[in-house]
């Protein structure tokens, strides 16, 4: 009997020896990263701060985030595993820890984009900045297209990603096409996402196969020249706007013009497709509320259709579908959930490629 019991453990012992194969680290800044509107000094930011100025700190700290960015890569090893860095600062209060400073890996199955794993994050521990884990194991043998999504709400100092020792690991050319760039509000930024793949960007992107950026600045997307100057220097498809979530109606109506002018001088005929601000559920009850926001809409919708009148490729995307009508897609009544993702794309995905169509691109 303690024969076979040594037998055993010993059994046990070599399986795991094998399981737990040693993982070799390459740093992802010598892989592929894409989702910039442009080029930057850093490989894990996406807007160059040293050439855009931000007054506000807030949005220059948002332009450093990694927000939209995949790193893509090919490789034969059955375990993809990160070592990461990012800031020391708390997820929001209505976010996940995955979403704010985690990794979200999709690998390629029959064609589409398939959930494989999250690199979560530490958090309560120190150092608080420091991350590391397995993202998926014990993967069937042959070689994977990997498209790994970079945290939401912070930036990332470092990255290296982990694979088996004798496996081989490559920079992987973009898989997407054309190249369509949304700016917006928390909503486009993905505050209540669960997962940094989980936006509607992202989902549009993955479900269509577009290359898409993402310029979600959380609060602070007020039709600013500041962002109409990045997106006059981005050669881009498309452009699509969450910009009335954020701005007062009186903003909306005294910086639209301004900030379309500036962006048409670059870009006269590439369609720009704003999306109405989404009815929050916060107005359900709460009377100033329901007429702030409903002043926003207005001045909003009375801006663009006029714009309209003489631009023939500006687009204007209703909103009443964006959340359903059950009361159940949000995490706290203005930033939607996968869920509320969901009815977006459900709502505003076949209205953004029928637009596209028209342009060729698809």
């Amino acid at each position: 009997m303690k024969r076979i019991i040594v037998t055993l453990v010993a059994a046990v012992s070599v399986w795991f020896a094998a399981s737990a194969q040693q993982l070799k680290y390459v740093d992802a800044a010598e892989l592929n990263i894409i989702g910039k509107v442009l080029p930057t000094p850093k490989p894990f930011t996406r807007v160059d701060t040293e050439k855009y100025h931000f007054e506000d700190k807030v949005i220059e700290r948002y332009a450093n985030y990694s927000t939209g960015l995949m790193v893509v890569f090919s490789t034969d090893s059955k375990t993809i595993a990160a070592k990461w860095k990012t800031s020391s600062a708390n997820a929001g209060y209505n976010m996940t820890s995955i979403v704010c400073k985690g990794l979200d890996l999709y690998i390629k199955k029959d064609g589409k984009w398939i959930f494989a794993g999250v690199g979560s994050p530490k958090m309560g521990q120190a150092p608080y900045n420091e991350h590391s884990g397995t993202i998926v194991a014990n993967m069937p043998e042959g070689t994977k297209e990997c498209l790994l999504y970079l945290p939401l709400f912070d930036r990332i100092d470092a990255l290296e990603i982990g694979v088996d020792e004798d496996a081989s690991i490559a920079a992987m050319e973009n898989p997407f096409r054309h190249k369509i760039v949304f700016k917006g509000s928390s909503v486009t930024h993905g505050a209540s996402a669960s997962r940094p793949g989980m936006t509607y960007p992202a989902r549009f992107g993955r479900d269509n196969g577009f290359y898409v950026c993402n310029l979600g600045f959380s609060g602070k997307s007020k039709l600013q020249k500041e962002y109409a100057r990045i997106i006059a220097d981005t050669q881009a498809d498309a452009f699509v706007f969450d910009a009335f979530s954020n701005p007062l109606a009186d903003e909306i109506n005294e910086r639209f013009d301004d900030f379309v002018d500036i962006i048409r001088a670059a870009h006269p005929d590439t369609p720009l497709i704003f999306l109405q601000t989404e009815r929050r559920e916060t107005r359900n009850f709460n009377m100033a509320m329901e007429a702030r926001e409903a002043a926003k809409q207005k001045a909003a919708e009375d801006q663009i259709r006029e714009r309209m009148k003489t631009d023939r490729h500006m687009y204007f995307i209703t909103s009443e579908d964006f959340l359903g009508h059950e009361h159940i897609a949000t995490a706290d009544g203005s930033h939607p959930t996968d869920l509320g993702f969901t009815y977006m794309l459900e709502s505003i995905s076949p209205k953004i490629l029928k637009i596209l169509k028209k342009y060729g691109i698809k």
